[in-house]
């Protein structure tokens, strides 16, 4: 049986690879959550079901927020992350969180999408999916895991100047894969 850490390790490896190439196989990163939809953090097993969601409409704190299905959605404004509060923790499309992986929060894109962040401060740049909801702070577009805010330099800060792109060719291959159970 595959140790978690090796495994997360070489999820890294493999998603780096990916982005430095340009590709984002979505095909590489569905296999990886195929075989390891049981994860373990602080001695509980959460068992995950992921699966494609756009959702219904839904409230937090007083304000309505709209999923939808956008193919072109490009946004400016500010990034936040969050990380160990939520680790071993389903997110909203039935994934366990894991702070150390490379993925995202966003109140109304599909889960999965596929996104390009950049960070306006500093011109680094990460493609990553959506798999959660959130943040729910005035004024914030996006909220990283731990690891993603690090890899694009904002992690110490906490927040940052942020653009944020959906990825329409590999969103819809994530979608149909999704949709397929796969």
């Amino acid at each position: 049986m595959i140790n978690m850490q090796h495994a997360e390790k070489a999820f890294g490896i493999v998603l780096s690879v990916m982005v430095l190439q340009g590709c984002t196989s979505a095909e590489l990163a569905i296999d990886f959550y195929k075989k390891h939809k049981r994860g373990s953090l602080n001695n509980t097993d959460v068992v995950a079901a992921p699966r494609y969601k756009v959702g219904n409409p839904y409230k937090v704190a007083g304000i309505w927020y709209y999923p939808e299905r956008n193919l072109t959605y490009d946004e400016t404004g500010i990034g936040s992350w969050y990380g160990d509060e939520f680790a071993g923790k389903l997110t909203a499309n039935g994934e366990i969180f894991y702070p150390e992986r490379v993925t995202a929060a966003h109140k109304t894109l599909p889960m999965p999408s596929v996104v390009r962040v950049t960070n306006l401060d500093n011109g680094k740049s990460l493609v990553l999916r959506i798999n959660d909801r959130g943040p729910f702070v005035a004024g914030r577009i996006i909220d990283l895991s731990r690891e993603a805010a690090r890899r694009i330099g904002y992690k110490d800060n906490g927040l940052a100047r942020v653009r944020v792109q959906v990825l329409a060719e590999q969103s819809l291959r994530l979608e149909k894969l999704a949709r397929d159970g796969q």
